[in-house]
């Protein structure tokens, strides 16, 4: 069983991506340039190439894994939206409309207990999500987020 999550250690690291797939482009990237600078202008069309595809699967891994957060968060979105349907009054139901999505993705990890007045405070107070988070005295953990 994973450790108990809190404010401190909720963030999660995709170890695949994180420690192997961008770092090994920014070395491909790195050897391009290198190459190039080195054998200049013997294979200039090669080293070009080169660097224009490292750039290329950087972007594509970046892109890739922001999508892949976006989709997350659009799910967190809803199951909160339905969450807060669930708990809170019609009134301030009504009132959560005003908050951002980031205010929503932090809000996930609130108990259900704390839930109704931490997003009363965070319209109030306008919380950062950072804020949110710190304010949370029921963590509620989330070990599916990628």
């Amino acid at each position: 069983m994973p450790e108990a999550q809190n404010f401190k250690n909720h963030t999660r690291w995709d170890p695949p991506m994180h420690f192997l797939v961008l770092p090994l482009l920014l070395v491909n990237l790195a050897f391009a340039i290198t190459y190039c600078v080195r054998h200049w202008p013997d294979h200039a069309k090669l080293s070009i190439w080169w660097i224009v595809m490292s750039v290329v699967f950087i972007v594509l891994a970046v892109n890739s894994r922001v999508k892949t957060l976006r989709a997350q968060d659009r799910i967190i979105r809803l199951e909160e939206r339905l969450r807060m349907a669930a708990l809170l009054p019609v009134d301030e139901l009504a009132r959560s409309k005003a908050l951002t999505e980031a205010q929503i993705v932090a809000l996930r990890f609130a108990s259900d207990d704390e839930l109704p007045a931490l997003v009363n405070r965070t319209l109030d107070e306008k919380l950062t999500p950072e804020q949110i988070k710190q304010a949370i005295n029921s963590w509620r953990p989330d070990y599916f987020r990628v």
